[in-house]
Formats: structure tokens, C-alpha cells, sequence
């Protein structure tokens, strides 16, 4: 039984920093690891992932602003959000992929946390 479970969401001013967790259990790190976010009206949007491999990917909206990192010992991915705008806020998802391959479709992952807040003002 796979659980993500996330942590660091907030209230942050624009320019502002967050750094958002998410502890897995259940399930070994050599898997996909995403973070998605979801606004109210839209579907979710694939925000970064982290490969096995540690290869990355990140939306070009946050390129050069977030960086996805895991720790592999802790089952652990985190997403450091710096220079926060308006338009990242929004509820912040984990997801896992029981692949080596990340991919871009949300209905790739079937595993989820709850969700962290994240909002910008």
C-alpha cells in the first residue's frame, strides 16, 4: 500500500520562497516521482518530475524557478519553489509512477498524496 504524504504548502508574498515535501512509504524510490498542481476550473498540470535516473523535467513556466530533488534513502522528493508568482498558486500534488519513466499524463500515476496548498499574493 503506497501512501505520499506532502508537506510545506503556505501562504507566500510574490518573489516569496517554499519548499514543498513528500514522504513516500510503501513503495521503493526507484520510481517516478511527480509534482503536479490543480486550480479550481482546471485539470491537473504537470508541474517537474524526477526519473529514477534523476533525470528531470520541469514545466517551462517554473524552469530556472523550482528544482525537484529526492532523497532516495528517506523516500523523499522535494520541490523547492523560489521566486513564487501569482499563477503558481494552487493545490501542489505528489504522485508516484511505478515505472522508471516519468510521464506527462496525470492518469499515468495511480498513486497520490492529498495535496498541499500553495497560494501567492
Amino acid at each position: 500500500h503506497v501512501q505520499l504524504v506532502e508537506s510545506g504548502g503556505g501562504s507566500v508574498q510574490i518573489g516569496g520562497t517554499l519548499r514543498l515535501s513528500c514522504a513516500a512509504s510503501g513503495y521503493k524510490m526507484t520510481a517516478c516521482m511527480a509534482w503536479f498542481r490543480q486550480v479550481p476550473g482546471k485539470g491537473r498540470e504537470r508541474v517537474a518530475t524526477i526519473a529514477a535516473s534523476g533525470f528531470s523535467y520541469y514545466l517551462t513556466a517554473v524552469k530556472g524557478r523550482f528544482t525537484i530533488a529526492r532523497e532516495n534513502a528517506e523516500n523523499t522528493v522535494y520541490l523547492q519553489m523560489n521566486d513564487l508568482r501569482t499563477d503558481d498558486t494552487g493545490m501542489y500534488y505528489c504522485a508516484l509512477r511505478r515505472s522508471q519513466y516519468c510521464s506527462p499524463e496525470p492518469h499515468d500515476y495511480p498513486d497520490w498524496g492529498q495535496g498541499t496548498q500553495v497560494t501567492v499574493s
